[in-house]
């Protein structure tokens, strides 16, 4: 498995916006120049971000994208999960699959307790923790 581009944009994104003061918008060109993403596939990530509750985008001078969630309650899962969906590493451990397999299957428990170690692993700091980690922390 490996994680989208959109989810690593959504990351960087959402790292940026963490580092920002509670409330303040960041133009999306500002994180592209930043973060050396495209800005129109950036753009797109943020309107799933938008859609998924995690940000606001304004438009305006004074407008750009602002987290609306608070950055210790937000993890790398969270915003995986916003981008890509629940999180299933195979199509067994997706949530309504049936698989006739699953009572006899060896393999499923390993991949059930990996999700679920990758799913920890990615849940474990928040974005307040990661942005306070950043030696080029935006203060104000």
């Amino acid at each position: 498995m490996q994680l989208t581009r959109q989810s690593e944009y959504a990351i960087r994104t959402m790292l940026e916006l963490s580092m920002l003061p509670e409330g303040e918008f960041m133009q999306s060109r500002t994180i592209a120049a930043r973060q050396e993403l495209p800005e129109q596939f950036l753009n797109k990530t943020v309107q799933i971000l938008a859609r998924s509750g995690l940000v606001e985008t304004r438009r305006g001078m004074q407008g750009g994208i602002r987290l609306t969630v608070k950055p210790g309650e937000i993890t790398i899962a969270d915003v995986v999960a916003a981008v890509e969906g629940k999180i299933a590493l195979n199509p067994c451990l997706a949530d309504g699959y049936h698989c006739a397999n699953q009572p006899a299957c060896r393999v499923h428990g390993i991949l059930k307790r990996a999700q679920a170690a990758m799913l920890a692993e990615l849940g474990k700091e928040t974005f307040a923790e990661l942005a306070g980690e950043d030696e080029n922390r935006i203060t104000s």
